[in-house]
């Protein structure tokens, strides 16, 4: 049930659905619902809305889930899914890559790549593309913040807004974004390449992944971030190059188990639904091996998968 029944929300063109589940909208496959979940029919739509939308309504933008644990006690407010009328892509011939939002990564890289444009490092990258320019994904050395000129955003008070990347603040899986916006279009600065060439560096960057990663379990990428080189006291470690998956290893929580939760066999960076995990069961895992890595090494992983919304009512 909704816990807020007596307030009456604007009518939108796009789809408002109450009390919905959301565990279908994650790759985890866990969480309770959301108070409302709304799909806006375009930017019009979206920005009419949160006009509209009484002010102490919390708003949650949400992608594919491909990043995400929702809670099993689900989320409060509003939450905002980006469908088919944010999902275009536009190639320009000055090398300008315009996405919008709900468009996946590596439909993205590919439709560039075969414009002769090189986004490569988007093929691997779970996801779409307003989470991309969230967290500032990225992989083989190449990241969001290294190609990203401007966005196009929907504040909370329905004003629309371009915003050069500068004032994203970019950093390693990190972005400074105003509250409750919602993030609608990206416009990409993308270097000339040949078409066939871009295609085989997709093609071997996928094996590449297949052969590392669990990428057919039930998973949301990467667990944590990979450790800055420093002690939780903020020393300096000794190890430059630290890897959570090898510190994890290291700690001797390859395999480890809580409930229908897993730290991967393949990858223990990848925190697995094996079963029928509870979103609580996979945080608490998560949390522990923070403990115990915390204990084994002085390093404190930080959780590179978002965690929302409240835990179920005992």
């Amino acid at each position: 049930m909704t816990s807020q029944p007596q307030i009456r929300l604007p009518e939108p063109r796009g789809t408002l659905t109450a009390d919905r589940p959301l565990s279908d909208l994650t790759w985890l496959r866990v969480g309770g619902p959301a108070d409302w979940l709304f799909q806006p029919a375009d930017r019009d739509d979206l920005a009419a809305f949160l006009a509209a939308l009484p002010a102490e309504i919390a708003v949650f933008p949400m992608g594919v889930g491909s990043n995400l644990i929702v809670r099993d006690g689900g989320i409060r407010g509003v939450v905002i899914r980006l469908g088919r009328g944010f999902n275009g892509i536009e190639i320009g011939d000055d090398g300008l890559v315009r996405a919008g939002a709900a468009a996946l990564d590596a439909h993205v890289a590919r439709k560039a790549a075969a414009a002769g444009r090189d986004l490569t490092f988007l093929r691997t990258i779970p996801g779409a593309i307003g989470g991309a320019v969230r967290m500032n994904a990225g992989c083989y050395g190449s990241y969001v913040a290294d190609h990203l000129r401007e966005i196009t955003l929907v504040h909370r008070d329905g004003t629309i807004a371009t915003l050069p990347a500068a004032e994203l603040k970019l950093a390693y899986r990190s972005s400074e974004l105003p509250a409750g916006a919602v993030i609608v279009e990206a416009v990409f600065e993308a270097e000339a390449g040949e078409p066939d060439a871009l295609a085989a560096r997709m093609e071997t960057q996928l094996a590449k992944r297949d052969e590392s990663q669990p990428t057919k379990d039930r998973t949301a990428g990467s667990t944590f971030r990979n450790p800055a080189g420093y002690s939780s006291t903020g020393a300096p470690d000794d190890s430059h190059d630290l890897k959570a998956w090898k510190v994890i290893d290291e700690a001797g929580l390859r395999g480890a188990r809580l409930g229908g939760a897993v730290m991967n066999e393949k990858h223990p960076n990848f925190l697995t639904n094996a079963g029928e995990a509870t979103a609580q069961d996979l945080e608490s895992l998560g949390e522990t091996v923070r403990k115990k890595v915390y204990e084994a090494r002085g390093l404190t992983l930080e959780w590179e998968i978002m965690r929302v919304g409240e835990p179920a009512p005992t």
